[in-house]
C-alpha cells in the first residue's frame, strides 16, 4: 500500500479519535461522567496532539509526502 494512502488513513484515525476525545470532554465538563478539571485538561492537550497529527497526516497524504518510512 503506498504511504500516502497509509498516511490518509492515520489522518481519519487520528480525526476519529479526536471527536470521540471532544465528545468524552464535553460529557465531563457537563457532568454526565465523573471527572474533575484536570483530566479535562489532560485530555484537551490530547485533543491538541490528536488534531496536530491529523492535520500534518492529511497534509503530507495530500502533497505526497513520505514521512512514515524516513
Amino acid at each position: 500500500m503506498p504511504a500516502a494512502n497509509i498516511e490518509g488513513l492515520l489522518a481519519i484515525g487520528f480525526f476519529l479519535s479526536a471527536l470521540v476525545i471532544a465528545k468524552a470532554v464535553n460529557n465531563i465538563s457537563a457532568g454526565k461522567w465523573p471527572g474533575g478539571t484536570v483530566w479535562v485538561a489532560y485530555l484537551r492537550m490530547l485533543l491538541g496532539f490528536l488534531l496536530t497529527g491529523a492535520a500534518i497526516f492529511a497534509f503530507c497524504a495530500l502533497f505526497g509526502i513520505d514521512i512514515i518510512s524516513r
